[in-house]
Order: C-alpha cells, then sequence, then structure tokens
C-alpha cells in the first residue's frame, strides 16, 4: 500500500512539473505586436462584469493580460455614439488606465457613430452634409485632436475598408476622394508624431493584393488584415501565402488585425451567437472546443509572428465579451463561445497561446 501510494505521488510530482505554469509571466518582443482589441471592458466592468484566472480567483483583467504577453490593445473610437461607450472620452480614459499596465495602444479610427465594417461605412451625422474639401478639413482636425489628446502607439485609418469609408464621398467606387481622405488622415498623424505606426486595415485576404496596390503613394506602415474562417475562407495556408505576397509586393509589415475562433457552440445567453454552427469552423483540425480554440490560435500564432516574411503580430478580437449581462439577456454577447474565458467567466487554455517566450 505504500509502495503503491508512494508511486503515485512520484507521477503526480513528475506531471506537475512538466505542466506548464499558468500563473507564470511572459514577456514577448516589443517589436511584435501581439494583441487583444478590449473595446467593450469599460461597459462590461460597469455593469459589474467580472473575470477570473484558470483557477477560478477573480483578477484585474487588464493587469492579468499584460503578465501572458500580451502587449498591445486595440480601442474602437466612434465619432459621435449614441452613450458613452466607444466615445472619445471613454476611449482617452481607458487608454491612459492601459497605458499604466505598459501596453502599447492601438487606436481604432471608425470614423463612424456606430460600427464600420465592409457593409457600413455611415458618415459620422456631424459630416453628413459637408461637400468633399470640407470633410477633408474635417478628418483632418479630428484625426489630429484625437491623436494628440490619446497619444497612441498605433492608429488605423478607418475599420475594415474594402468599400472605402465615409460614404458616399470616400466609397470605393470613387478612388481618387477615397485615396485622398485616407492621405489626408495619415498625414494628421504624421504631424503630430512621425513616430505613431499607420495601419490601413482589411477585411479578409482574397482581393486585397489588388487593394492595396491602389495605397501606394501613402505614407503608412503596416498592413492589417481580418481573418475568420466564416467569413474569409477555411484555408489557413491561403492566408499565410497572402501575407507573404503582400509583405513581398509593398514593402510592409502585415498583421492579423482580427481573428478568434470559438471553445463552444454553446450559448450563455439569449443573445444570437454570430459563430455558431460546424459549417463556420476549420474541421476537423480545429472543433469548438478549449483545444481546438488554442490550436487555433497558436497557428495563427506560427503565421503572423513570422517577422523574416514581414509578419509582424496578431490581434484577438472579443476575447473579453462574456455573457456580462445575464443568462436570459437578449441584447447580451453575441461572441461568449469565442471569448479568452469560459461560460464561468475562468480563463481558457487560448490564454498561454498570446506567449512567445517564457520568463526563467
Amino acid at each position: 500500500m505504500l509502495r503503491e501510494l508512494f508511486f503515485a505521488v512520484f507521477i503526480t510530482l513528475i506531471v506537475c512539473q512538466c505542466k506548464k505554469d499558468n500563473n507564470s509571466n511572459c514577456t514577448n518582443p516589443s517589436d511584435m505586436i501581439i494583441g487583444v482589441d478590449l473595446s467593450t471592458y469599460p461597459e462590461i466592468r460597469q455593469d459589474g462584469g467580472l473575470y477570473k484566472n484558470g483557477e477560478g480567483e477573480e483578477i484585474n483583467l487588464p493587469e492579468f493580460l499584460h503578465k501572458k504577453g500580451i502587449n498591445t490593445v486595440r480601442l474602437k473610437l466612434w465619432h459621435s455614439p449614441s452613450n458613452q461607450h466607444a466615445s472619445l472620452a471613454e476611449v482617452s480614459t481607458f487608454s491612459s488606465e492601459l497605458k499604466e499596465h505598459g501596453f502599447k495602444i492601438w487606436l481604432d479610427f471608425h470614423y463612424s457613430d456606430s460600427w464600420a465594417d465592409p457593409a457600413n461605412q455611415i458618415i459620422p451625422q456631424e459630416w453628413s452634409t459637408c461637400d468633399y474639401e470640407t470633410l477633408s478639413d474635417s478628418i483632418y482636425n479630428y484625426t489630429y485632436n484625437v491623436i494628440s489628446l490619446i497619444n497612441p502607439d498605433l492608429v488605423q485609418i478607418g475599420n475594415e475598408i474594402n468599400n472605402g469609408f465615409l460614404h458616399p464621398i470616400g466609397h470605393y467606387s470613387e478612388m481618387e476622394q477615397f485615396k485622398s481622405l485616407i492621405d489626408t488622415a495619415c498625414k494628421a498623424v504624421r504631424n503630430y508624431n512621425n513616430q505613431i505606426e499607420i495601419m490601413l486595415h482589411y477585411a479578409g485576404h482574397e482581393g486585397s493584393i489588388h487593394f492595396f496596390n491602389h495605397f501606394q503613394f501613402i505614407d503608412y506602415d503596416l498592413i492589417g488584415l481580418s481573418y475568420y474562417p466564416k467569413w474569409h475562407g477555411k484555408s489557413l495556408d491561403s492566408l499565410d501565402i497572402t501575407m507573404n505576397s503582400l509583405h513581398d509586393m509593398y514593402n510592409k509589415n502585415i498583421v492579423v488585425a482580427e481573428t478568434a475562433y470559438p471553445f463552444t457552440l454553446g450559448w450563455n445567453d439569449y443573445t444570437h451567437n454570430v459563430i455558431g454552427s460546424e459549417e463556420q469552423l476549420i474541421l476537423p483540425d480545429f472543433p469548438a472546443t478549449a483545444q481546438g480554440q488554442y490550436d487555433f490560435m497558436e497557428e495563427i500564432k506560427r503565421i503572423s509572428i513570422n517577422q523574416h516574411n514581414g509578419n509582424n503580430g496578431f490581434c484577438y478580437w472579443g476575447g473579453e465579451m462574456i455573457a456580462w449581462k445575464g443568462y436570459q439577456a437578449l441584447d447580451g454577447s453575441s461572441w461568449e463561445n469565442l471569448a479568452l474565458f469560459d461560460f464561468q467567466s475562468k480563463a481558457l487554455p487560448v490564454i498561454d497561446a498570446f506567449c512567445i517566450s517564457q520568463d526563467d
């Protein structure tokens, strides 16, 4: 009996020694972007949402993520939102807090009062009657004033601008006006601080080579791509090839600016989930499990930190979007099954996929 007990303890010690320490700190290279988008966190925190580590202990979310190797936080900015969320006041306050935790700030200008994406690029109401010249002045002044207040490390000019932005004046079909407005916003950033990096952001990778050919004479630094299998194809090899081709053709560093993957197809509130079926997954390699989510992000990391090929990092979107309004909420999280925390708000194994180099 004693011999069996000794053997069991010995095996336990071996397993514990081999298991990665989920509470250990990670220090990633500062010249890479290892990021998360935490745009919804101020609202979640205001409503009482809490987060826990893998052992179920309550955590300070920014502090916890920084220790896991995340060095950059992306924040969306809406021009005049219907409430305070994603407003300049909220983003400015939160960015100051994040800087105190050691994060670089990636400011995502939507140039809209609400969501901007390939299907929605609605001009802010305040600018809706502007002609082209007045709009150009407005975007310059607005961009310059925001940058001077927040002083971010990285600025994204528009969000998923496949079809242009500031419609109709900056629509893709009005290419010269579109390019000129992009150039104006970039100049506002450069004129304030030419050390701030500038990103142009495209949703997906198919068609991106042709798209960025229009911007060869614009002064910017980074190409950002969104990648979600539901919308952008299920071939990570194709993503990899396109990223390398973009770097070779345009001499820009490439970042996976948005990505995420489900750890389950289940629900934790009554709000419709954006990703909810196996047809939207990459199977059999990455099932909707905690392990599948982790493996997917390990592959994204492998692709996106290959600096030899100009790939400079990645950003996880919606990692904070737990079902913070309660199980019966109809207006809660449509992303809780893709968060970095499970339905008990405990950190999932995917958190460790953000670490490139472990502290001794």
